[in-house]
C-alpha cells in the first residue's frame, strides 16, 4: 500500500505543480488584479455562499460512495444509476433552497444573476466529484490524478485567450470567469460520466425510491460533516460582507480573497493526500491491516512542507503580497501573516480526519466539526466588526488549530495508535531549526527573494539530515513490488 501511495502521490504532485501554480499564480492572480479589489470580493461572496448549501447537491453520497467502492468495487454496477437519479433531485433542492434564501437576505439583480452561473458550476463540480469517488473507490489512482488538473488545464486555454487574447475591446469582466468555469467543468463531467459508465455498464437512470432513502439514510452523517465543515471553512468572507458596510465589506472580502488564495493553494496538496489515502485507509481497516507506517510517512511529509511555508510566509508576506497584487497589499500582508498558518492544522487535520472517516467514527467527526463551527461563528461575529478582514484570518486559524487538535486526540485515542518518543524528537528539532533559519536568514541583506530561497533550502536540508524527508526509505518503498497491494 505504501508503494502505491507513494507512486500515485508523486503523479498528482507532478501534474498539480505543473497546473495549478500557473492557475493561482498567473490566472487566478491575473483575474483578481485585472478586476479589483471590490468586484472580486463581490465575485468571491457569491462564490462561498453557494458553497453554504453545496451539501444539498450531495448530502454526503460522494464520501460514502468513495469508502463504499474501496472496500466492495462490485457496488458500482449496482448502485451508479440509482445514485445519479438521486443527484439530479438534488440538483433541485440545491438551486431552490440558494436561490431562495438568497433572495431573501437581500441578493437582487446582477448579484441573482451571477448566482445563478456559480450555483450550476457547484452542480456540476458536485457531479464531478462524485464520477471521482467511483474513480478513486476502483483505485484507478492515475486516472484519478489526471482529472483532478483537467479543469484547471482547460481552464488556463480558455482564460488566457481571454485575458491576452485581444478577442474583445470589453474590459475584462469577472462574469467572463464564471463562465470559462462552466465550460471547462461541463467538459470534465461528461468525461468523467464516460468513464464510470464503461465501467458501471450503466444504461439508463433508475427510479428506486426504497434504494434513494437507503443511500441517504447511510450518507447521512457524512452529509451532516461535510455541511459542518463547510460552515466553518466558507463562512468567513460571508460574514466579512454581510457584517460590513456595503462597498467596505466587499472590499474587505476583496483583501481577505488575496490571502485565502494563498492558504487555499496550499492546502490542495494536503487535500491530494486525502484523496489517495481514505480509500487506501478504507482497504487497510477493512483487511486489519496496521495503520502506523501508513500514517507516519503522510503526516510527516506534510508537517515539514506546510511548517517551512508558513514560515517563510509569514516572514515575507508584505513582499510576497506586493508581488502579487496591485492593491491593498499591506492589508493582505497582514492576513496573510495570520492565515498561512492554518495550512499546517489542515494537513493534520487531512489525514487524522481522513483515517476517522475511513473507520467509520462519524458521531466524533461530526461533534469535532460542530465545535469548530460555533467557534468559528462567535468569533467571527467578534472579531469582523473591530479588525475586518484581520479578524476573520484569528477567526478562520483560531477554528482550523481547535479542529486539528481534536482529530489528533480522537484518532490517536480510538484506534490506539502511539508514535514513539524517537519519532516526536526529530521532529520538535525542526521546528526550533526552522524558527533559527528564518531569522538567520533575514538579516542576511539580500535580496528578500534571495533570502526566501536560502530559507527554504536550509530548511529542506535540515528536514533531509533529520532524516523527516527518507528518501532511501521511499526508494526502497518504491522498489520492493512485493509491497504493492491491488
Amino acid at each position: 500500500m505504501q508503494r502505491k501511495f507513494l507512486t500515485n502521490l508523486a503523479l498528482l504532485i507532478l501534474l498539480n505543480l505543473l497546473i495549478k501554480p500557473f492557475w493561482i499564480f498567473g490566472i487566478d492572480r491575473t483575474v483578481q488584479n485585472v478586476v479589483g479589489s471590490q468586484d472580486f470580493g463581490f465575485y468571491f461572496t457569491l462564490l462561498n455562499f453557494s458553497f453554504l448549501f453545496n451539501i444539498l447537491l450531495d448530502l454526503g453520497i460522494t464520501n460514502f460512495n468513495n469508502r463504499n467502492i474501496a472496500q466492495h468495487s462490485a457496488l458500482l454496477k449496482k448502485h451508479f444509476s440509482g445514485i445519479m437519479t438521486l443527484k439530479l433531485l438534488l440538483s433541485i433542492l440545491y438551486f431552490v433552497s440558494t436561490f431562495g434564501i438568497a433572495y431573501l437576505i437581500g441578493y437582487r439583480g446582477h448579484q441573482l444573476n451571477l448566482l445563478i452561473l456559480v450555483g450550476f458550476n457547484q452542480f456540476l463540480i458536485s457531479l464531478i466529484m462524485y464520477f471521482r469517488s467511483n474513480i478513486s473507490g476502483m483505485l484507478m489512482l492515475k486516472t484519478e490524478s489526471l482529472m483532478s488538473v483537467l479543469d484547471r488545464l482547460l481552464m488556463i486555454v480558455i482564460m488566457s485567450v481571454l485575458l491576452w487574447g485581444n478577442i474583445s475591446s470589453k474590459p475584462f469582466k469577472i462574469d467572463w470567469f464564471v463562465y470559462a468555469q462552466t465550460a471547462a467543468y461541463t467538459f470534465v463531467a461528461l468525461v468523467g460520466f464516460i468513464i464510470v459508465v464503461l465501467k458501471s455498464g450503466f444504461k439508463r437512470l433508475s427510479w428506486n425510491p426504497i434504494f434513494f432513502l437507503m443511500i441517504l439514510k447511510k450518507s447521512a452523517p457524512f452529509a451532516l460533516l461535510v455541511l459542518l465543515m463547510t460552515l466553518y471553512h466558507r463562512i468567513d468572507s460571508v460574514l466579512l460582507e454581510r457584517l460590513l458596510p456595503a462597498v467596505d465589506g466587499e472590499t474587505q472580502v476583496g483583501i481577505y480573497a488575496h490571502a485565502f488564495r494563498i492558504m487555499d493553494a496550499a492546502n490542495q496538496f494536503a487535500y491530494l493526500f486525502a484523496l489517495l489515502l481514505f480509500p487506501i485507509f478504507s482497504k487497510m481497516i477493512k483487511e486489519k491491516q496496521a495503520l502506523l507506517d501508513m500514517i507516519k510517512m503522510p503526516i510527516t511529509l506534510l508537517f515539514t512542507f506546510t511548517f517551512i511555508l508558513a514560515i517563510g510566509s509569514c516572514m515575507y508576506s508584505y513582499e510576497l503580497m506586493e508581488l502579487l497584487y496591485v492593491d491593498h497589499y499591506e492589508e493582505s500582508a497582514a492576513v496573510l501573516s495570520v492565515l498561512i498558518f492554518g495550512t499546517v492544522a489542515v494537513g493534520s487535520s487531512y489525514i487524522f480526519g481522513t483515517l476517522l472517516t475511513a473507520n467509520g467514527n462519524m458521531k466524533i467527526l461530526i461533534g469535532i466539526a460542530a465545535f469548530s463551527m460555533i467557534l468559528s461563528f462567535t468569533l467571527n461575529a467578534i472579531l469582523i466588526p473591530r479588525f475586518y478582514a484581520y479578524g476573520a484570518a484569528i477567526a478562520n486559524v483560531s477554528a482550523l488549530f481547535s479542529s486539528m487538535l481534536l482529530h489528533l486526540f480522537f484518532a490517536f485515542k480510538i484506534l490506539k495508535l502511539s508514535f514513539k518518543l524517537s519519532y516526536y524528537i526529530p521532529v520538535i528539532a525542526f521546528a526550533f531549526s526552522v524558527f533559527s533559519i528564518a531569522y538567520f536568514t533575514s538579516d542576511l541583506g539580500f535580496d528578500w527573494k534571495v533570502n526566501l530561497g536560502l530559507f527554504i533550502g536550509i530548511s529542506l536540508l535540515v528536514a533531509f539530515l533529520l532524516r523527516l524527508i527518507n528518501l532511501r526509505e521511499i526508494y526502497h518503498i518504491i522498489a520492493d513490488r512485493e509491497s504493492d497491494v491491488n
